[in-house]
Protein backbone atom coordinates (compact mmCIF):
# COMPACT_ATOMS: atom_id res chain seq x y z
CA UNK A 1 0.00 0.00 0.00
CA UNK A 2 1.33 3.70 -0.81
CA UNK A 3 1.55 5.95 1.67
CA UNK A 4 1.82 3.48 4.22
CA UNK A 5 5.06 5.03 5.94
CA UNK A 6 4.03 8.53 6.21
CA UNK A 7 1.25 7.25 8.05
CA UNK A 8 2.55 5.51 10.13
CA UNK A 9 4.58 8.04 11.43
CA UNK A 10 1.67 10.93 11.33
CA UNK A 11 -0.08 8.38 13.38
CA UNK A 12 3.08 7.59 15.91
CA UNK A 13 2.56 11.74 16.07
CA UNK A 14 -0.72 11.64 17.21
CA UNK A 15 -0.09 8.90 19.83
CA UNK A 16 2.81 11.32 21.16
CA UNK A 17 1.02 14.14 21.64
CA UNK A 18 -1.80 12.44 23.41
CA UNK A 19 0.42 11.34 25.77
CA UNK A 20 1.71 14.57 25.77
CA UNK A 21 -1.77 15.72 26.62
CA UNK A 22 -1.52 13.74 30.22
CA UNK A 23 1.55 13.28 30.90
CA UNK A 24 4.09 16.57 32.20
CA UNK A 25 7.34 15.74 31.07
CA UNK A 26 7.94 18.88 33.74
CA UNK A 27 7.24 17.22 36.43
CA UNK A 28 9.99 14.79 38.87
CA UNK A 29 9.38 11.37 38.00
CA UNK A 30 7.84 11.78 34.74
CA UNK A 31 7.91 8.22 32.86
CA UNK A 32 8.79 10.18 29.84
CA UNK A 33 12.98 9.50 29.54
CA UNK A 34 15.28 12.69 29.50
CA UNK A 35 17.62 13.71 27.03
CA UNK A 36 20.21 10.66 26.82
CA UNK A 37 23.37 13.17 25.89
CA UNK A 38 21.94 16.20 29.10
CA UNK A 39 21.45 13.13 31.50
CA UNK A 40 25.04 11.92 30.72
CA UNK A 41 27.03 15.01 30.30
CA UNK A 42 24.90 17.73 31.01
CA UNK A 43 25.59 19.30 27.77
CA UNK A 44 21.70 20.33 26.10
CA UNK A 45 21.60 18.56 22.51
CA UNK A 46 20.13 21.01 19.83
CA UNK A 47 16.53 19.48 20.54
CA UNK A 48 16.64 19.61 24.28
CA UNK A 49 13.50 20.63 25.81
CA UNK A 50 11.38 19.56 22.19
CA UNK A 51 9.55 17.21 24.80
CA UNK A 52 8.52 19.70 27.18
CA UNK A 53 7.62 22.23 23.91
CA UNK A 54 5.26 19.93 22.49
CA UNK A 55 3.77 19.37 25.78
CA UNK A 56 3.34 23.42 25.92
CA UNK A 57 1.87 24.04 22.86
CA UNK A 58 -0.53 21.21 23.61
CA UNK A 59 -1.71 23.20 26.24
CA UNK A 60 -1.37 26.37 24.47
CA UNK A 61 1.43 28.16 26.52
CA UNK A 62 3.56 29.66 23.44
CA UNK A 63 5.45 31.93 25.71
CA UNK A 64 6.94 28.23 27.45
CA UNK A 65 7.13 26.41 23.94
CA UNK A 66 9.95 29.24 23.42
CA UNK A 67 11.40 29.05 26.59
CA UNK A 68 11.76 25.24 26.24
CA UNK A 69 13.42 25.40 22.62
CA UNK A 70 12.75 28.74 20.73
CA UNK A 71 15.02 26.87 17.21
CA UNK A 72 12.59 23.64 16.99
CA UNK A 73 9.58 26.04 17.41
CA UNK A 74 10.31 28.26 14.48
CA UNK A 75 12.89 26.65 12.03
CA UNK A 76 12.45 22.69 13.39
CA UNK A 77 8.70 21.90 13.59
CA UNK A 78 7.71 23.92 10.10
CA UNK A 79 11.27 21.90 8.88
CA UNK A 80 9.67 18.66 10.09
CA UNK A 81 6.09 19.37 8.61
CA UNK A 82 7.91 20.08 5.36
CA UNK A 83 10.16 17.07 5.00
CA UNK A 84 7.29 14.88 6.04
CA UNK A 85 4.76 16.38 3.33
CA UNK A 86 7.59 16.10 0.73
CA UNK A 87 7.79 12.43 1.90
CA UNK A 88 4.09 11.66 2.15
CA UNK A 89 3.55 13.01 -1.61
CA UNK A 90 6.54 10.83 -2.85
CA UNK A 91 5.48 7.84 -1.17
CA UNK A 92 1.74 7.89 -2.58
CA UNK A 93 3.39 8.04 -6.01
CA UNK A 94 5.05 4.87 -5.17
CA UNK A 95 8.83 6.78 -5.17
CA UNK A 96 11.72 7.24 -2.91
CA UNK A 97 12.02 10.04 -0.79
CA UNK A 98 13.19 12.53 -2.35
CA UNK A 99 16.98 13.95 -0.59
CA UNK A 100 16.90 16.74 0.96
CA UNK A 101 18.34 19.87 -1.18
CA UNK A 102 22.00 20.83 0.06
CA UNK A 103 20.83 24.20 0.17
CA UNK A 104 18.43 23.38 3.14
CA UNK A 105 20.68 20.62 4.84
CA UNK A 106 23.84 23.01 5.27
CA UNK A 107 21.51 25.81 6.69
CA UNK A 108 19.70 23.41 9.08
CA UNK A 109 23.26 21.99 10.21
CA UNK A 110 24.81 25.01 10.75
CA UNK A 111 21.98 26.75 12.79
CA UNK A 112 21.49 23.14 14.91
CA UNK A 113 25.46 23.18 15.65
CA UNK A 114 25.48 27.05 16.62
CA UNK A 115 22.60 26.77 18.48
CA UNK A 116 23.77 23.85 20.74
CA UNK A 117 27.40 26.04 21.03
CA UNK A 118 24.69 28.87 22.08
CA UNK A 119 22.68 27.63 24.50
CA UNK A 120 25.67 25.67 26.15
CA UNK A 121 27.76 28.70 26.42
CA UNK A 122 25.44 31.40 27.20
CA UNK A 123 23.57 29.35 29.62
Amino acid sequence: MRGRGPLAVAAAAVVGCGVLLVVDPNQPGSPLPPCPLYALTGIQCPACGSTRMVHALLHGDLVAAWHFNAVVLVAGLPLLVWLWARWARASRRGEPAPPVPRAVGVPVVALAVTWMLVRNLVA
